[in-house]
């Protein structure tokens, strides 16, 4: 597998690409956006006109796109043109039955087809450090799993088609309430006069411990370097864990899940949209708690 196609050069797609490249492959990039172009020229990748147009004669066609509507009509675009036994990756975050829908659409023409949307946010993308959390059958997995090695630090079979969106949005909801958690207990701290870096020494390390704590704290100064101490600039915006958290709910209502904390998180992450964060990162919840 030599010529990899790919749709959606943006601030998560892009250093995807650029990974595929470093490591040896041929990639051919598409974009809608001129800006994205003309940063995906930038960083070497050879552009290739329309999504039809870049899947000619490809091994592997990689979508990293903005919404489900979006992937599915991209998908039943290039599709037909992919080359026989070639492989479709869509690594956008989607709902799990639009996912669904990409599988048996790849089937129809013949075609394997993974979904493997990630976390990691765009310093995951551009350190290759990135979690797939993948769905489809073994044969297309074991396809593109060295595509996924390249791309990512981790890479989880989680089952068939629809299973790696599954995956991410029961992760994402999870990540959003556990962020708002943590916030909520750093703010109590500071009400009480508790130094956070003494309470992140003994959280970090006892029964509350939590990716929010340990690598994402919302406190600047507090941990690891993260979003907090760039004034909050994304990192994962409010507006894509609002979007992740949106799925969820609707993921949820259709199979009866009760998922009380979940949508709640959803009402909060909603208001600070609403209030005009949405281009923060989510960590910004902990400033917000006094307004929502």
């Amino acid at each position: 597998m030599k010529k990899i196609a790919f749709i959606g050069l943006g601030n998560m797609g892009l250093p995807m690409a650029v990974n595929l490249k470093a490591s040896g492959y041929q990639v051919i990039g598409s974009d809608v956006v001129d800006t994205a172009c003309q940063a995906a020229e930038a960083a070497g990748i050879t552009l290739a006109g329309d999504a039809q147009a870049v899947v000619q004669d490809c091994d592997a066609a990689i979508l990293m796109l903005p919404n489900g509507e979006i992937a599915s009509n991209v998908a039943a675009g290039v599709l037909p043109d992919m080359p026989a036994a070639s492989l479709l990756i869509d690594c956008s975050t989607i709902d799990v039955k639009t996912a669904k829908q990409i599988h048996k659409q790849a089937a129809k023409h013949k075609k394997k087809c993974l979904d493997a949307p990630v976390s990691g946010g765009v310093v995951g993308a551009e350190n290759g450090t990135l979690t797939f959390m993948v769905g489809g059958d073994d044969a297309a997995f074991e396809s593109g799993r060295p595509l996924l090695d390249v791309m990512g630090g981790k890479v989880v079979h989680c089952g068939d088609g629809g299973a790696g969106q599954a995956a991410k949005i029961c992760n994402n909801m999870l990540l959003a309430i556990s962020m708002i958690g943590t916030g909520e207990a750093f703010a109590l701290a500071e009400k009480l006069g508790l130094d956070q870096n003494r309470l992140f020494d003994v959280v970090s390390t006892s029964s509350g411990s939590c990716w929010s704590v340990n690598t994402y704290c919302p406190v600047p100064g507090v941990g690891p370097t993260s979003p907090s101490d760039n004034d909050y600039k994304p990192g994962f915006a409010v507006s894509l864990m609002l979007k992740d958290l949106k799925l969820a709910m609707a993921a949820s209502d259709e199979v009866g899940a009760h998922v009380h904390m979940g949508k709640e998180a959803t009402q909060i992450y909603d208001r600070m949209s609403e209030l005009g964060y949405g281009d923060d990162d989510f960590s910004s919840i902990i400033k917000q708690l006094g307004l929502l």
